[in-house]
């Protein structure tokens, strides 16, 4: 033993030598008062923390669809019928303004390539979409697109890093995980926070992190909890086979029993966790199988959200699911498809990323309003950037593709709170700038924080001495102008 940890060992014997039995007592009784309280308050905080929500809240629920790879706004939504008469010629430097190119384009030329797609407009609201998104048309009427997105980020993992967690680096808590410990949900047989990645007919080589739905410096139960796109959605869920239900029972009793013990003796938040987690877990046990079970569900679902709702794990049938868990009072699910990131041949690989997500995008939409949930269900689809105006390789080949672009994207939002049928913000005439109303993906987190009636400029939590927030520290803003 080292002389420190000696020196350390004989004080504690001694302190604990001078205590008489009713300090002792004391200590104990402290420790008991405390750790029953800490429990106490973690029953209460099944719903959520006392002090929320702040105001009446627009939202109960979010189904955030997560673009991952970035879509190009230049072909999907924000029509610039200027453009082919730029086509091959180079970016003007005023419209650039020096910005930071990635490392595959910054030694090439900035030609201009016009959009790929033709666009429409659809609906009473006039919204442009374009032709690769047909079913979307279809709920035109519905969506509020914010065409002014704005980010710091221009690669994949810190754009997405920062688009969910507020930070570029990770360690940060998740939207979804600040939702889960603000408000808890109404469902105490499945998690606040769920998530769920698309199963893709070919191999994805995009990389998902899990810190994208962590739980950061938060206690771990607000992480979110990924269901697999398998037959078992939640591993180890299912009990071994020939073990009866009453014994898994009288064997989780008794770990809690002593992990309740060693949580009053030391306090460890996170063997609170430990217990919460395991009683999650045989509770998840019936729910997760009724969940993932859609033989309950009409045809008339899978008419509605396209036939690969069929296949288990894909975009569609997830979006089924999503559905499913906010019936269920599930606070907040992110569904996340991969690969759209069109460097080349974007006419055809981006075409396949629309045919993925479309219809059951609409569906959801449609699905949502018909159940009479879409009022108090916020959906948000989109993407950690945009792309670029120039084309990446030749702009005149069907080898051309789009770079990626942090300046400006669209995003759109439905339900919850949010004006339906409007465009909020918008670009110059190349879509480079966002030029109206810019919104900064820190305005966005401060906007669905107020729809769950949350005021994110109180919302913190303490951790090393400083009180964070999903917002951080530099200037955000709610952006009213799209509340309704």
């Amino acid at each position: 033993m080292s002389n420190s940890s000696s020196q350390a060992e004989m004080a504690r014997r001694y302190f604990l030598g001078q205590c008489t039995g009713i300090g002792l007592c004391a200590v104990a009784l402290s420790l008991l008062e405390s750790g029953n309280r800490v429990l106490a308050e973690s029953n209460t905080q099944a719903m959520g923390l006392a002090d929320l929500p702040h105001h009446q809240p627009r939202a109960k629920s979010v189904i955030y669809l997560t673009q991952s790879g970035g879509p190009s706004q230049i072909e999907l939504f924000d029509h610039k019928p200027g453009l082919p008469k730029w086509a091959g010629k180079e970016l003007p430097p005023s419209v650039r303004q020096g910005q930071r190119l990635t490392t595959m384009t910054a030694n090439q030329k900035q030609l201009i390539m016009p959009a790929r797609t033709r666009f429409q407009q659809h609906g009473d609201s006039g919204a442009t979409i374009g032709e690769w998104l047909p079913h979307h048309a279809e709920v035109a009427d519905e969506l509020c697109f914010i065409k002014s997105m704005v980010t710091d980020q221009i690669n994949h993992a810190p754009a997405m890093t920062k688009m969910l967690t507020g930070h570029q680096i990770p360690g940060r808590p998740s939207i979804g995980a600040w939702s889960s410990y603000g408000l808890g949900s109404e469902n105490r047989n499945l998690p606040d926070y769920l998530v769920l990645i698309s199963k893709m007919k070919r191999p994805s080589d995009q990389p998902l992190y899990d810190h994208y739905w962590g739980s950061g410096f938060l206690p771990s139960r607000y992480q979110g909890v990924k269901l697999r796109n398998s037959k078992d959605p939640v591993l180890y869920l299912r009990d071994p086979d020939g073990l009866p239900r009453h014994l898994r029972r009288g064997m989780l009793s008794g770990i809690n029993e002593l992990n309740q013990r060693r949580f009053q003796q030391t306090g460890d938040p996170e063997i609170e966790t430990r217990i919460q987690q395991y009683e999650m877990a045989w509770r998840m046990q019936t729910s997760i199988p009724e969940l993932t079970d859609l033989s309950d569900e009409p045809e008339s679902t899978f008419e509605l959200y396209g036939p690969d709702s069929r296949r288990p794990g894909s975009y569609a049938a997830n979006c089924i699911l999503a559905r499913r868990l906010v019936e269920r009072g599930v606070r907040f699910v992110q569904l996340f498809h991969p690969d759209w990131d069109h460097h080349s041949r974007l006419s055809s690989w981006c075409v396949a990323r629309c045919r993925d997500t479309d219809q059951a995008s609409a569906a959801l939409v449609k699905d949502l309003k018909q159940r009479g949930l879409l009022d108090e269900t916020l959906v948000l689809w989109g993407g950690e950037f945009g792309r670029g105006v120039a084309g990446q390789g030749k702009w005149n080949s069907p080898e051309g593709g789009r770079d990626h672009h942090p300046r400006c994207f669209t995003m759109w939002a439905a339900g919850g709170g949010v004006k339906s049928g409007i465009t909020h913000g918008a670009t110059d005439e190349f879509s480079y700038n966002a030029v109206v109303n810019p919104v900064h993906v820190r305005d966005l987190h401060a906007t669905v924080m107020r729809l769950l009636g949350i005021d994110h400029e109180r919302f913190t939590y303490r951790f090393q001495g400083l009180d964070f927030k999903l917002t951080g520290v530099e200037e955000s803003r709610v952006v009213t102008d799209i509340l309704a």
